[in-house]
């Protein structure tokens, strides 16, 4: 079931943007914005990461600060895939030296007692 109040956030696409996305897109908005999207958030999944972000947000607001155009070539959630991880491949990856650190599978264990 959706939500009506997702489709009234000052960013539609809140639900889906990354923690990196989100950081830039939030300059743009008043500290009005930034409270509706902390009150969403913390009704919601409340997210620590996201909680702490919007409330940085939220007092360098009321400190003074002035909204920013933001970055607009921050992360949209069509940029993100479901790739994590290095992006090492076997033509990337380093050659293995020497033999593994137990050996070889030809060589025979030892029991834990025999030192000989």
């Amino acid at each position: 079931m959706a939500d009506p109040a997702r489709n009234t956030l000052p960013l539609p696409d809140y639900d889906h943007l990354p923690l990196g996305g989100l950081e830039s897109r939030i300059r743009s908005l008043t500290a009005g914005e930034v409270d509706e999207l902390l009150s969403y958030e913390r009704s919601h999944a409340d997210r620590v990461p996201a909680t702490e972000l919007l409330t940085a947000r939220l007092e360098q607001l009321r400190a003074g600060a002035e909204p920013t155009s933001g970055d607009p070539g921050a992360v949209r959630p069509e940029q993100v895939t479901g790739r994590t991880g290095s992006p090492v491949s076997p033509a990337t990856s380093p050659q293995p030296s020497g033999p593994p650190p137990h050996g070889t599978p030809d060589q025979r264990g030892k029991p834990k007692g025999d030192r000989t």
